[in-house]
């Protein structure tokens, strides 16, 4: 009885972490050779936290991360539209952490390493088929670059986390094709600077079609701030968005200028752009809601099952979710396909409203509204937003997202 894994991403990590906590046996397979902490910034929804939490791993997201203590929006003119406290701040009984994205992941495998030996990860290993049976579901894998073979394995389920672009997923949706690009195209990058704001803080500043997100992931040994940010713009309907590379390499003269007056004295914009340490480039991209992810024994999970647009702070959070509640749904069911139909009711409806949400802005929409009934900037906040509509659009996200203060603290841990 044994769980097989194809992805070792946030998601397959987590899941292979929760499934040694429960003692329950997995092989994990990863397609690429090396992993390397690809990336940059993203959050970790307290939701998310307390699973992680649960599973051992508080000093280690202390050790790459800052503990989020704002969220906070600017109009284009740098006046401030809305902030709120996060994490514990917020009431929550858990932290939100901003961390670079590759350092979670490493963090992740390292402590799956420690817990269950350098062999517990097969590296180079694609996930090329599968067939089932009847005492199980067999994997053929092969070496994703030679397309040479390299065996199978056999187990009871198979959980394909392989993220937007999975293999997997087109082989159970032959006819879907490409990520779907929404129009925009973000430049990100990590400056050394000057702390802004508490010192933690998340800002979201513009409006949809040029926004600019920045947000610290750590500290140097002199006490700036490690800034991660994200340039985002929306591009004609005929520009070639190139490929999806973490490591692709983009260019301040294609962005930059459109931001040369976004200097504010909370945070000079053009200076954080000036002063990178490296700029990549990647388009803003996602994938139909689907309305089915289980097929037999095997399942969809991560990003693999629901990728979406990096609005809310959510990606990296829903695939830590999910694999918690698939671990539940095989303790409760075993390893069954009675197991993955359980787990798929309980996410899917929640991941696909995510996806939904996300593509029409999610709660970045209030950057809009501002933008379009004050497109020179305000007075007062209040003369364009009341504070109980500013209030609202907030408390609906998180509706949406599972992450209701009130509702999340009286509520058990999912594994």
């Amino acid at each position: 009885m044994t769980v097989l894994i194809s992805g070792a991403g946030i998601g397959g990590l987590t899941l292979a972490l929760s499934l040694h906590q429960q003692g329950i046996p997995f092989r994990l397979f990863e397609a690429v050779r090396d992993l390397r902490p690809l990336g940059v910034g993203i959050n970790l929804q307290p939701h998310a936290v307390r699973e992680l939490f649960a599973l051992g791993l508080e000093p280690d997201l202390d050790r790459i991360g800052l503990r989020t203590q704002e969220l906070a929006y600017f109009s284009a003119q740098g006046q401030r539209i809305w902030s709120e406290p996060r994490g514990t701040l917020a009431g929550y009984k858990w932290p939100q952490f901003s961390v670079h994205r590759g350092g979670l992941q490493m963090a992740l495998y390292d402590a799956l390493v420690a817990r269950c030996g350098d062999a517990v990860l097969h590296t180079g290993h694609a996930l090329q088929d599968w067939q089932e049976g009847a005492d199980g579901i067999t994997a053929t894998l092969c070496n994703r670059e030679t397309g040479l073979g390299l065996g199978t394995a056999d187990g009871s389920v198979l959980v394909i986390a392989e993220g937007i672009n999975s293999t997997g997923r087109a082989k159970l949706y032959p006819e879907e094709g490409p990520a779907q690009w929404g129009g925009t195209m973000m430049w990100r990058g990590i400056t050394h600077g000057a702390p802004f704001l508490t010192g933690a803080s998340v800002t979201m500043t513009g409006r949809r079609d040029l926004k600019f997100v920045a947000y610290p992931i750590g500290q140097t040994d002199d006490g700036r701030a490690i800034i991660n940010w994200i340039a985002d713009m929306t591009m004609p309907p005929d520009y070639h968005w190139r490929v999806q590379d973490w490591n692709r390499e983009g260019e301040r003269t294609e962005f930059a200028r459109n931001f040369e007056d976004w200097s504010f004295d909370w945070l000079d914009i053009p200076d954080v752009i000036e002063n990178a340490q490296g700029i990549w480039e990647y388009p803003m991209v996602d994938r139909d809601p689907l309305d089915q992810w289980t097929f037999g024994q095997a399942t969809l999970l991560g990003d693999a099952a629901h990728a979406m647009y990096p609005i809310g702070s959510n990606g990296a959070s829903q695939c830590i979710l999910d694999a918690r509640h698939l671990t539940a749904s095989f303790i409760k069911h075993g390893l069954t396909e009675d197991a993955l139909q359980a787990y798929e009711t309980e996410r899917r409806p929640k991941t696909n409203a995510l996806v939904l949400a996300n593509r029409g802005d999610g709660p970045d929409k209030i950057l809009d509204i501002v933008a379009a009934r004050a497109p020179n900037g305000f007075a007062h906040i209040n003369e364009i937003m009341s504070e109980a509509e500013l209030d609202r659009m907030a408390k609906d996200y998180k509706a949406v997202a599972g992450m209701d203060i009130d509702a999340l603290n009286a509520s058990a841990l999912i594994v």
